[in-house]
């Protein structure tokens, strides 16, 4: 590996004062924090440029292979507290700054985190992007670059505000604006058909709309290897900017329509999609960044290449999830409209350029278009899908002859449908699943006509994620802890992170790693006094459920036995029960009225438990609000318990749980996504596993037997429970929580208890006591904790990564020397 150079403390300090200088015309004495950031930032952008500029020389010098990842979300968090880890020069950077009199976590502090995903999707595109140049693999990211994300929440008398998430505001140091790659993308109009000279018939889209894609690039830094990749985000600007003809007319509207038809764009990620016009906007918004990503590779491949045939012997396009899935038809467009391919040379060619991930095993979550929007929206590329899918069906014909069944299960277009993920899998070389539960139940339940069909194209590639962010820059202390005794070497392959394991017999190591523990408790503790006003014990079990709030992730579960061990302690004063800080953490989507439902439920518990003094604050109750990577630092270091409760089944991998347990977190968990293989890690002595299994919950689902009105009227406690959702005891309105209460025993329009609360309430609380037993015994808790740690090797993302460069993208690794 090429060392990077060490930093020059006095040649950075002298860059930090020009910045501030050039663009804020201050000292350091007379700037403010947001502007010290900036001019450090820069600073620091100003070390890893030349590595940026020899990472593209050395991958077209070496005419290497290179896969791009294209995701509507890459949750990116702070920038620059992980480039400064990777380029493994903290301690100067950090000295350096002190001399000039200023603190580093201070510094960053004031930057915003990148608002372009929300959940574990983007998370998990983030850390992907960390191990490919951190394993020196040619990577590019590809996304969108939202003004305001998803949104910024606020809690405002328990219920969840939305807020644009103005992270732009103050501009971004680290992303340089390209212009001269910028693209045209094209919406709406209809299609033509020429014949040319040779007798071909030519496709033209006419009468459309379109916005120039200008794409920013932001580095992507590898751990001490001089390796710099690059996130591409494009933005959305008017072709024309301004018709000044309309505008002298007096028609105003007209003259801005342009722009603000490019503004909308890439306004927000998700944006509501309870209405058609929402509808419309995310599917712009998915051929938006498709498209100008792929006009570019094929343009960049083409600069330093003469056969747009062999195009997949040095790009692949892999799509996270079923957003990107236009790419197969754009590419086909590209292909055939613009290179003049006949159809067989161009389907030859997607077929070996384009792989798709699977996240989900819900079969709503499976993105499906209305036919008419989808063919107005984008004429040319529905005309492509129609062929497609026409094909498809002859092949399912020829496989299974009179076999109507299988075409209304596999095709592509149905019932007025465009269906993505059954384009994504008939286009792709490659489909797999993110947990090895996940990929089998993708086999054999909601994908398995396909898995019957084309075998060959299913793998599985748990997923993992980056120890540099989630150990190295997020908890410091235990990462000094775990190097003291097995070297550094887990920072860039964490399998060697085993080693600590032997000191879980040893008692002073056992009594660090507990005050360690305790530390980053008080560090949180201070952040919810500051931002919840709540006084938290960090002696206390610190429970902990943070990560997008859906149904099937089953918070509702969690409050619930809340409020029935509330209700014990009333009953019982005395009873023995080991202070417990309940933390939550989540959003919902903007048009998800249950989700919030659960939120203003999780906060008006707390109102009520919080100030009662009566029980001596054995519970406490908190809703941190606006989750994000960078709180999220802070609460997987300081958790004792990490809450992985999904239904069985419904979890298609999950990464919090991950991240839990590399810092030492024990798992209270069902049999799902990767819990499974967490557990298989760490031995069932150390997590706490309870309920129904996915066989139990798919049979329950394919065949009924499941009444939870017979739980509700033998269980006397979860009965008191329920009724305390409607009788007022947590808000004076009596209908406020009505439709949570309708949907555990009635359905609300799914079947009753959809996701089996009830049925893994007792299950849970069996559980949960085992939980307060355990932690009462110190000795016990410190080697479960310790376990933890150790056994989080094999759910490094750099491991990942490399299983997909293996068995999918066939990548060769650069070495960059400055």
């Amino acid at each position: 590996m090429n060392k990077i150079n060490k930093i020059n403390k006095n040649e950075f300090k002298k860059q930090v004062k020009d910045y501030l200088k050039v663009l804020s015309r201050k000292s350091i004495e007379e700037a403010n924090d947001q502007q010290i950031f900036q001019a450090v930032s820069y600073a620091v952008k100003d070390i890893i440029v030349d590595q940026w500029m020899a990472t593209h020389k050395k991958i077209e010098d070496d005419d290497a292979k290179v896969v791009y990842y294209l995701s509507m979300e890459f949750l990116m968090g702070r920038a620059l507290g992980n480039i400064i880890i990777n380029l493994s020069s903290n301690k100067e950077i950090k000295e350096a700054i002190e001399e000039l009199g200023l603190d580093l976590n201070h510094i960053e502090d004031q930057e915003p985190d990148a608002a372009l995903g929300n959940g574990g999707l983007g998370r998990l595109a983030a850390c992907f992007l960390d191990s490919l140049s951190t394993l020196g693999y040619p990577a590019y990211g590809c996304g969108i670059r939202y003004k305001y994300g998803m949104f910024k929440q606020a809690i405002k008398d328990g219920y969840q505000v939305e807020k644009p998430d103005n992270w732009l505001k103050y501009g971004n140091p680290f992303e340089i604006k390209r212009p001269e790659y910028a693209v045209e993308v094209k919406f709406g109009g209809y299609v033509t058909v020429r014949r040319d000279e040779n007798g071909r018939d030519r496709f033209m889209q006419e009468g459309y709309q379109s916005v120039l894609a200008v794409p920013y690039d932001l580095p992507i830094v590898g751990y001490n290897n001089n390796v710099v990749n690059t996130l591409r985000i494009w933005d959305a600007e008017a072709v024309d900017t301004f018709n000044l003809d309309s505008f002298d007319k007096g028609d105003y509207q007209k003259a801005v329509e342009q722009e603000n038809l490019a503004r909308t764009i890439c306004e927000v990620l998700y944006p509501n999609d309870n209405h058609m016009a929402g509808k419309e906007l995310r599917l712009k918004q998915q051929y938006f960044f498709v498209s100008a990503s792929i006009q570019r590779a094929v343009s960049k491949y083409m600069e330093n290449h003469d056969d747009i045939h062999k195009i997949y012997e040095k790009v692949c396009f892999q799509l996270n999830d079923t957003h990107p899935t236009v790419t197969v038809a754009e590419l086909m467009r590209i292909l055939m409209d613009e290179y003049g391919l006949e159809w067989d040379e161009a389907w030859y060619i997607t077929n070996r350029t384009c792989a798709y991930t699977n996240h989900t095993i819900m079969s709503e979550a499976l993105e499906k278009w209305p036919l008419e929007l989808f063919s107005r929206l984008l004429p040319r590329i529905y005309q492509i899908i129609e062929e497609i899918n026409r094909r498809f069906i002859i092949q399912i014909q020829q496989e299974y002859p009179g076999d109507d069944e299988k075409i209304r299960k596999m095709a592509i277009i149905y019932d007025g449908q465009v269906k993505m993920a059954h384009l994504a899998i008939c286009a792709s070389f490659s489909v797999n699943g993110v947990a090895r539960l996940h990929t089998e139940i993708l086999k054999k339940q909601e994908l398995r006509d396909f898995y019957l069909m084309m075998p060959e194209k299913f793998n599985n590639k748990t997923n993992g994620i980056t120890q540099r962010r989630f150990l190295l820059h997020a908890n410091p202390l235990l990462a000094e802890w775990v190097t003291k005794r097995v070297g550094n070497d887990w920072i860039t392959d964490l399998s060697k992170i085993e080693g600590v394991g032997i000191y879980a017999e040893d008692e002073l190591s056992r009594k660090e790693f507990m005050n360690i523990k305790y530390q980053n408790k008080v560090r949180l503790a201070e952040y919810i006094k500051e931002n919840n006003g709540i006084e938290v014990d960090p002696r206390s079990i610190f429970d902990v459920q943070v990560k997008r709030l859906h149904e099937y992730k089953r918070q509702l579960l969690n409050i619930l036995h809340v409020m029935y061990l509330y209700n014990e302690l009333k009953k019982n004063p005395g009873m023995e029960f080991y202070p417990h800080t309940y933390i939550f953490g989540a959003k919902a989507s903007a048009g998800y009225r249950r989700a919030k439902a659960i939120i203003k439920l999780i906060n008006s518990v707390g109102d009520v438990i919080n100030n009662d003094k009566s029980i001596n604050g054995k519970i406490k109750v908190v809703f941190i609000e606006n989750y994000r990577v960078s709180n999220a630092e802070l609460i997987f270091a300081a958790s004792d318990v990490s809450e992985q409760i999904s239904t069985a089944s419904k979890e298609a991998s999950g990464t919090g749980n991950m991240k839990f347990m590399l810092n030492g977190a024990l798992t209270l968990g069902t049999m799902d996504g990767a819990n499974v293989e967490i557990v298989e890690e760490v031995g069932e002595e150390n997590a706490f596993i309870f309920g129904l299994s996915s066989d139990e919950v798919i049979n329950f689902e394919n065949h009924g037997g499941y009444n939870p009105r017979d739980i509700y009227n033998l269980d006397s406690g979860i009965r008191e429970v329920l009724t305390q959702l409607i009788d007022g005891t947590y808000s004076n309105n009596y209908d406020e929580f009505r439709e949570l209460y309708n949907s555990l025993l009635d359905g609300a329009g799914n079947a009753p208890d959809q996701y089996f609360i009830l049925r893994d309430f007792r299950s849970y609380d069996e559980a949960r006591r085992k939980i307060s037993e355990a932690y009462e015994d110190e000795e016990r808790w410190a080697r479960a904790a310790i376990m933890n740690v150790a056994k989080a090797g094999k759910f490094s993302s750099d491991r990942t990564i490399q299983e997909y460069v293996n068995d999918i993208w066939h990548l060769d690794k650069i070495e960059v020397e400055v």
